[in-house]
Order: structure tokens, then sequence, then C-alpha cells
């Protein structure tokens, strides 16, 4: 009956497939990120599908004390190679670096490295929540944090997070994730911030984050606008409520998602959508997420990437 009932979701699976021409892969972690990564599939971006049973599709292999991959984000480049980044650690000396990997198909991924991206600052706590973002003009990437330095933004004091966390936002290029530039500051918008990620669309770039203040609470999510992928930015005031992290942005048809992770009591994911930019709707009630899920990324896929992605997992 198993046997069965698997073979007709395959084939109604393959057949919704078949009639779309995209699909959208959302990666995400489990409990503490001691298991790895892990995918979910969407159609239409409100109803994911956790991929393989919701196991892992790749553990974290970087030798250091905490082994974790947090926060997995994913973008594709203009070859077709997935590369993703993630958070390795949470503090100390393993709090400089990066993870690193990448994939032409999202199952099969190359050996992980450890990339130190604040290797020049002694006194950074941490490296938290890295991103991606291939730059068409400079034809490069740019890979961008956030980290406090025991030291820096001191007349920020009013500011301050848990632990007395202090993040603003860093970056290095890169062309072929062998060589990097200086890391350089991303984004000072005056207060405690971590979580960001950018959408490019006509023109504009925009850059979304969490605003971790605490006294008084805000713990929600911004947007700054630019016209280079670097900035300047311009910030603009909190769209959504308090407790939410880890925005993830996609355009899908005429509306602009932001996924959030609300990561206190009720725990839950979910998402805002505008069609502007300015005027949010909170749709968190019409989505549906893998239990458990917490903050990754989201990238629009090909047909053909998951009609492989679904006959291989099948197949296994």
């Amino acid at each position: 009956m198993k046997t069965k009932l698997l073979f007709l979701l395959l084939l109604c699976t393959t057949h919704i497939v078949a009639q779309k021409k995209s699909y959208y892969i959302f990666t995400s972690f489990r409990d503490n990120g001691q298991d790895g990564l892990h995918l979910a599939l969407s159609e239409d971006g409100y109803i994911w599908k956790p991929l393989k049973n919701d196991q892992s599709f790749l553990k974290p292999q970087i030798n250091h004390p905490d082994n974790l991959m947090r926060d997995p984000a994913i973008k594709q480049g203009p070859d077709g190679t997935f590369h993703m980044v993630w958070t390795v650690s949470w503090n100390g000396d393993n709090g400089k670096i990066i993870g690193y990997s990448s994939s032409k198909d999202l199952i099969n991924w190359t050996s992980q490295k450890a990339i130190s991206v604040m290797e020049h600052e002694n006194e950074v706590r941490n490296v938290w929540a890295p991103e991606l973002f291939y730059d068409k003009k400079q034809k490069d990437w740019i890979i961008y944090w956030s980290s406090t330095i025991t030291g820096k933004f001191e007349e920020d004091t009013t500011n301050l997070s848990e632990s007395k966390y202090n993040h603003r936002f860093y970056y290095v290029r890169t062309k072929d994730f062998q060589h990097f530039s200086e890391t350089r500051l991303f984004y000072d918008p005056g207060f405690n911030c971590i979580d960001a990620t950018l959408l490019e669309d006509k023109g504009k770039f925009y850059l979304f984050m969490k605003d971790e203040r605490l006294k008084p609470i805000k713990k929600n999510l911004r947007l700054a606008v630019g016209d280079t992928p670097t900035g300047p930015f311009k910030d603009s005031p909190a769209f959504t409520i308090s407790w939410v992290e880890g925005p993830s942005a996609i355009k899908i048809g005429d509306y602009y998602y932001v996924y959030f992770d609300h990561y206190t009591k009720p725990h839950y994911y979910g998402a805002y959508r505008s069609k502007d930019l300015n005027d949010w709707q909170e749709v968190s009630a019409q989505m549906s997420f893998p239990k458990g899920m917490r903050h990754g990324s989201v990238v629009e896929i090909s047909k053909k990437l998951a009609k492989n992605l679904l006959s291989n997992l099948v197949n296994e």
C-alpha cells in the first residue's frame, strides 16, 4: 500500500511539475543546526513540502568545536552553480569564519571549506547569517554577514541586545570563492542589526534586515534601499511584528514576499507580502512550512531541476 501511494504521489507531483515553468526551493536548518541542510519545495511560494522526508541533504563537516550548519543561504550563479554559505559557530575563535560549499543539482555538494572573513579582527565576537549576492555589473560575488566587534560603535550603548551584542553588517567580494577582497563595512543603519538579505528588482537593491534593539523592544524587520548592491542604503520604518528574524525575500508574480522566523512562543514560520514595498500584509495563515523550520533562504529553480530533485529522492 505504501509503495502504491508513493507511486501515485510521484505521478501527481511529476504531472504538476510538467505544467510549471519554475519552482521555489527553501533552505533551512533544524534545532541548533547540528544535522545540516534541509530543503523544501514549493510550486507557489505558499505550500512548502520538505524533501527527503525532511532529512539532511548535507551534514556539517568543517572541523571546529561547534560543528554547526546554521542559516544556510544559497544563490545560483550565471553558470547554473549553486553557492552556499552558512554560520558555523556562535562565538569564540571559530567566530571568524563561515562555511562554504557548491552544487550543480542541490544533491551532490563539493567539499566544505571555511572562509576566514574576519581573521584580521582580533576583537570580533561572531560571524552570523552570511548571505550571497551576485553583482552582474562587477561580475563577482558579494558575501555579507553581521558581526559584533568589541570596541566599535561604543557610543551605541542604548541599542545593545542580549549579551551586549552590537552588530553591524560587513562584506567581502570574490570571483572564484578562492580569493577574497579586504573585509569592509557593508551597512551601518545606526543601530544593532542582523540577518541581512538582498533583493534586486528594476534597478534597485532592497536590503531586508532585522532590527536587534532590545530597549525598547524592536526585534522586527526593516527595509533599506540602494542604487547599488553595496549601497549607500536609505532605511525605512519596520513593517513586521516584533520577535521575528531571518528574512528571506523573493518576488513571485506581482508580489514581493518576505518570509520570517517567529522565534519566540508560539514558534512559527510566516511571511509578509507587498505589491509596492510600502504597504505590507501578513499572509502567514495562508502558508504551510515543514515543522521546526529555521532561518534559511529562498530561490527560484527551473522545472528541470525540480524534476531531477523529485526523481532522485524517490529512487533513494
